[in-house]
């Protein structure tokens, strides 16, 4: 006879056929497999997470606002030019990443192949800064140039999640930024245009294409924010998703060896997340999903930063090409989780 929990074993391959229409819960080694639908898996999901999707989900976070997120506003201009500059000087390409201790995460359950992948610093993730855009918690690169596109800001503090703040607010200010600088952007008003050559706010094509519903969106409609405020920019939002509840679990467990404490279940819910953009993105700066490939379009790194044959620009970046420090023990696809720890 199966025994029970190898019958209650979910895999990826598993999960991926969920998300299809169809799941397949198999015994391990076994020959007989339960087949099932969608309406039980999504039963399982209300368990313990009345949220939670199969599908790419997300919400918004408490006090999320982003009615006053204007690519032009002061202090999106303001944040986005030091996440550039911190990108420009300290993280500009994987291998500064490597040296700095970030460590790697390529998308496994959407199964999309996004063509760019998330870094993570234990480092940043760990301490009591938040929306510090000199200690990002994870760098954006692009799988084919291997340069940094972007930050997504995490907001934990000692690793544990947190209610994050907003990036402007017309009564709480702009938390993130020195006194004097703020003191400058109130003098400047919301609407400035910043002056910068690496990109071009203005363009009619962009501004166009900004204001067309995009593909993710159609896909993932979302509700509005909880607090959406023309003086507020708060576009802080949680997965809710599997694929992205298995991506922060899994940073947990291989890079923060979380099952050491015996924590392994898989979270509701992610903490609240922030992307930042540094390439022009038709969605806008704070845009949830990736830009398209020609606006990620630039010149490959000149060199990995580490040992390996692949070369930038002509090899897709993936776990196989980077140095054995940087990689888990194992790796997402071949996971395999009780079910009791999705859904229970």
């Amino acid at each position: 006879m199966t025994d029970r929990r190898d019958r209650r074993r979910l895999s990826r391959r598993t999960l991926l056929r969920v998300s299809a229409g169809t799941v397949t819960l198999a015994a391990a080694g076994s020959t007989s497999a339960v087949a099932d639908g969608n309406d039980t898996a999504r039963a399982l999901l209300e368990r313990r997470c009345p949220e939670a999707t199969l599908e790419p989900s997300m919400g918004y976070c408490e006090g999320a606002s982003t009615e006053g997120c204007a690519d032009d506003h002061p202090a999106t201009i303001a944040l986005q030019q030091a996440v550039r500059e911190t990108l420009e000087t300290e993280y500009p390409n994987v291998g500064t990443l490597v040296d700095a201790g970030f460590k790697p995460y390529f998308d496994t359950l959407d199964g999309d192949d996004d063509g760019w992948s998330h870094w993570l610093s234990p480092e940043y993730i760990g301490d009591d800064a938040v929306l510090d855009p000199d200690r990002p918690e994870s760098v954006l690169v692009d799988n084919t140039s291997w340069r940094s596109i972007g930050v997504m800001f995490i907001a934990t503090r000692d690793g544990e999640r947190i209610d994050p703040p907003p990036v402007y607010d017309i009564d709480e200010g702009v938390d993130w930024m020195p006194e004097t600088e703020t003191d400058a952007l109130e003098s400047d008003g919301p609407g400035t245009q910043a002056e910068d050559d690496t990109v071009d706010q203005d363009s009619d094509d962009l501004a166009d294409e900004r204001g067309a519903t995009s593909e993710h969106e159609a896909e993932h409609e979302h509700e509005d924010p909880p607090a959406d405020d023309p003086n507020r920019c708060s576009p802080w939002h949680y997965h809710t998703g599997a694929p992205g509840r298995f991506a922060w679990w899994f940073y947990q467990q291989a890079y923060e060896q979380e099952f050491a404490d015996g924590n392994i279940r898989v979270p509701c819910r992610t903490p609240c997340m922030m992307h930042v953009w540094t390439v022009d993105h038709p969605e806008g700066v704070y845009a949830h999903d990736g830009p398209p490939p020609e606006y990620r379009e630039q010149p490959p790194a000149d060199d990995p930063g580490f040992e390996t044959d692949a070369r930038p620009g002509e090899d897709e970046l993936d776990w196989d090409l980077l140095p054995e420090e940087v990689t888990p023990e194992e790796r997402p696809e071949s996971v395999s989780l009780d079910l009791e720890n999705w859904w229970s």
